[in-house]
C-alpha cells in the first residue's frame, strides 16, 4: 500500500478505529521525537515537543503505530506509555 492509497492528495484526514488521523501525524510525532531528546535544544522546545507528542498518542494509537514500532529512547516510551 502506498500513501495516497492510504489518504488521497484531497483529503487532510481519515478515521482509524474510531479516531480521525489529520495527514503528517507521524511525521509530526518523528520530528517531536527528535526535538525531545535534542540535548541542544531549548527546555521550552522540549516541553511543546512533549505536549504535542500526548495530544497525538490517541491517533497513533488508532493508527497501531505502537504495536509495530518500538520506542527505543527512553523517555519518549515512558511519556508514550504513560499516557
Amino acid at each position: 500500500m502506498r500513501a495516497e492509497d492510504l489518504l488521497p492528495d484531497h483529503l487532510d484526514q481519515g478515521q482509524f478505529n474510531g479516531i480521525a488521523v489529520r495527514k503528517g501525524t507521524v511525521g509530526a510525532f518523528l520530528i517531536n521525537a527528535r526535538r525531545l531528546a535534542d540535548p541542544g535544544g531549548s527546555e521550552e522546545q522540549r516541553r511543546l515537543a512533549e505536549h504535542d507528542i500526548v495530544e497525538a498518542l490517541p491517533a497513533l494509537r488508532a493508527l497501531g503505530l505502537f504495536e509495530i514500532l518500538q520506542v527505543r529512547d527512553e523517555h519518549l516510551r515512558g511519556l508514550c506509555e504513560g499516557h
